[in-house]
């Protein structure tokens, strides 16, 4: 079957470059042999010029592409900057953990996240571990050097900003005492007590890992009753801890402000094989801690009250004997 199809393209040619004079041969050669006649040729020139002008468009929009990203790249930084602003003001802040006060809780070089709404929607609690400002109020437990050019000290605001770096009056201790508790230490069995009861310090005071010996909850004794709108707080290495128990010269005999608390720590993100959370301990989800403290409200008003009355009476006797 190929010698007919062969034969019969091969005779319509040579018919015509017959009668125009031109050999046949010469053209079937050409064709055989790879050459293309003008007519192809112009074609192939003009699908030459197409793949030019696709290619390089392509490359002309990439360049554009490529152009606005890196003009677009500072404004992504900024407003990525400016909601890492927002959400570290109102919402979560991260913390650098400076010193031992927290061990074995939190050790150094940890990052915690600090809830700034929680205290929005409840009050704070025994057993809360808090980040609060002792800014007028406490010395700081370590010293920062203080930054010696503008440049150190936006690149320290900036590190303080996202917890890489600690805040020099920024301190985390865990809630003992809440307003109106009485918090004593230490009962016959050297627990703290808080309002006639005594917790049970063990799943988080600071264990020695070589040796295994517990901290003790305080070498210190005292007893305090926490004012309005204040809190007594300790860190869970007592050996180490400065906290409300070595303050109490201070304004607030020790106690920590409400309103200078930041919020609650309540996790561990860093570094990667410390990440865990920070419940309250069980001991401070007791109902005797909180029946306690109001059983022993209603008596101070009941005294208040009393003592009118009985100046009273005592002014209207005087008065009757003299008459």
């Amino acid at each position: 079957m190929s010698g007919p199809l062969s034969d019969g393209a091969a005779s319509g040619p040579s018919q015509s470059t017959a009668e125009d004079g031109a050999p046949a041969d010469g053209v079937a050669v050409s064709k055989a042999k790879g050459g293309a006649t003008s007519s192809e040729a112009d074609g192939d020139d003009e699908d030459a010029d197409e793949d030019s002008d696709e290619t390089g468009g392509g490359g002309a929009k990439k360049g554009k592409k490529q152009g606005s990203f890196w003009k677009e790249l500072p404004v992504l930084i900024g407003v990525a900057l400016v909601l890492a602003l927002v959400i570290k003001t109102f919402v979560v802040q991260a913390f650098y953990i400076p010193s031992e006060s927290m061990e074995n809780t939190l050790l150094v070089g940890d990052r915690v996240l600090v809830n700034k709404l929680v205290y929005h929607t409840r009050d704070i609690e025994r057993g809360d571990v808090v980040v609060f400002s002792g800014l007028d109020s406490w010395d700081p437990e370590i010293n920062v050097a203080e930054p010696s050019n503008p440049v150190s000290k936006v690149l320290r605001a900036i590190g303080s900003t996202f917890g890489v770096v600690p805040g020099e009056k920024d301190y985390i201790k865990r809630v003992i005492g809440v307003q109106g508790d009485q918090v004593k230490c230490c009962d016959a069995q050297g627990r703290i007590t808080v309002n006639g009861v005594p917790i049970d310090e063990k799943s988080y005071l600071y264990t020695d890992p070589l040796t295994g010996e517990q901290n003790k909850p305080s070498d210190l004794p005292f007893e305090v009753t926490v004012g309005t709108g204040q809190l007594w707080v300790m860190g869970d290495h007592r050996e180490l801890s400065y906290d409300s128990r070595n303050h109490r010269g201070d304004p607030g005999g020790g106690t920590v402000p409400v309103n200078r608390v930041i919020g609650r720590a309540f996790v561990i993100v860093w570094p990667l094989n410390r990440i865990d959370t920070l419940p309250i301990p069980k001991t401070f989800d007791r109902p005797a801690l909180n029946h306690a403290a109001a059983g022993g409200l209603p008596m101070l008003l009941g005294l208040a009250g009393a003592v009118p009355i009985i100046l009273i009476r005592r002014r209207l006797r005087l008065r009757a004997s003299s008459g």
